[in-house]
């Protein structure tokens, strides 16, 4: 699976968190790069991006996030609870 959003030095901006949000309705799982900072602040982004979004964490590993959202409408996966 290939990164869907990629998050530069500048960190999220409303842009990207659009663009997110589309691609999680397209998507519901989601790959998504981090480049910004240390640990610290990629924690942060991505804790930022799950409350901004009513997206779930489901696995991170370094620079990589990966997220999900079930779509609104007919959702195409169902993770276990």
């Amino acid at each position: 699976m290939k990164p869907v959003i990629w998050i530069g030095q500048a960190g999220l901006s409303k842009s990207v968190m659009a663009e997110l949000d589309n691609a999680l309705e397209h998507h519901e799982l989601l790959k998504v790069k981090i480049s910004a900072g240390d640990r610290e602040s990629r924690d942060q982004i991505v804790e930022q991006i799950c409350l901004d979004s009513g997206a779930s964490l489901v696995q991170r590993i370094g620079n990589m996030a990966l997220i999900y959202r079930p779509a609104k409408e007919l959702p195409k996966l169902l993770l276990p609870s």
